[in-house]
């Protein structure tokens, strides 16, 4: 799909606390009512995990080597959470319970297995990973979409989903391999991470990235040579999509977590990584090595005191000047 600028973002997860108020934000503003609140159009996982919803990685669609588009397989609402609500009535105003329950016996919901990872002690490892739709420049939603109804914005390659011209077949549920956009059963329609537009046309940053409080997010165009987001992934080559060999060109990059070494029987540091490079390498592909070597030279020569101009941007000193939106 071709634009006249497109609008992305990069977050570094090396800085990633799993904090969640970026989700808090973003459920707050645009998914805590009216049929979507299983909805999480951006959430944090802890990986290796399941995701959200669950074992989405292994639900397919996307784009086939020859750009064959892919139907995977719609969520069921267990693989997403079935949402519920406590007894606050009976344990905290009444006092009759003396335990806050949930009305339901939940099973699964967003984060379910957080902090978990794998490995065992003392080499157990996760990291975090926030994950919202990624905008990107080749959407298997809006290939899959017979409606017409889901459109990249010529100003800044935003995907929407035309909510008048939306019927509900679902086939851009199936075919988003990131499984990022969700329906709505209250309302029979497809709905998504709008990027914040109503913000971004105000000068603004997305919720999200506004209220992190690890300043893990920058947000520019790619076009932007002086931007952030030029110079993470054009310029330096840090960041990187998430299953790019999905097909669908992401405009959300990554920048892949670093990662302690292991320990030793007897308690010595080892010479390995604590987070497999293998696992690292299904997640962002084979430059993550690479990339893990760049960043590693940046910050001992941030800590020699020669200077780093990708560590200044990685630190991020100023927040407002992580968005460059113009």
């Amino acid at each position: 799909m071709t634009v006249k600028r497109q609008l992305s973002m990069v977050l570094d997860l090396n800085k990633c606390i799993g904090c969640h108020t970026c989700t808090a934000a973003c459920k707050l503003m645009w998914t805590n009512r009216n049929g979507r609140e299983f909805m999480y159009w951006n959430n944090v996982e802890s990986q290796p995990g399941k995701g959200y919803p669950r074992d989405y990685e292994n639900m397919g669609g996307g784009f086939d080597a020859d750009g064959a588009l892919r139907l995977g397989r719609q969520p069921s609402q267990e693989d997403y959470g079935i949402p519920w609500e406590y007894n606050y009535e009976e344990a905290l105003m009444t006092g009759t319970d003396p335990w806050l329950r949930p009305n339901v016996k939940p099973t699964w919901g967003a984060n379910w297995d957080e902090d978990q990872g794998l490995g065992d002690y003392p080499n157990s490892y996760y990291f975090y990973l926030p994950r919202l739709c990624n905008h990107c420049a080749n959407p298997a939603c809006l290939a899959a979409c017979t409606r017409n109804a889901i459109y990249k914005r010529q100003e800044d390659g935003i995907v929407l989903v035309d909510q008048e011209r939306c019927r509900g077949y679902r086939y851009c549920v199936n075919a988003c391999p990131y499984k990022k956009i969700y329906f709505n059963e209250e309302i029979s329609k497809s709905e998504k991470c709008i990027f914040c537009y109503p913000r971004i046309e105000k000068g603004l940053p997305t919720a999200c990235a506004q209220q992190c409080v690890g300043r893990i997010r920058w947000i520019g165009y790619r076009d932007d040579e002086d931007g952030p987001i030029h110079k993470l992934v054009e310029k330096y080559k840090v960041a990187l999509p998430l299953h790019a060999e999905w097909g669908t060109q992401p405009n959300v990059f990554y920048v892949p977590p670093l990662s302690p070494s292991k320990f030793g029987e007897n308690g010595e540091q080892l010479d390995e990584s604590r987070i497999p490079l293998s696992y690292l390498e299904s997640l962002f592909g084979p430059r993550t090595g690479e990339v893990l070597d760049t960043l590693a030279e940046a910050r001992q020569a941030k800590a020699d005191g020669k200077g780093s101009e990708l560590m200044d941007i990685l630190i991020g000193y100023k927040h407002s000047e992580m968005f460059k939106l113009s």
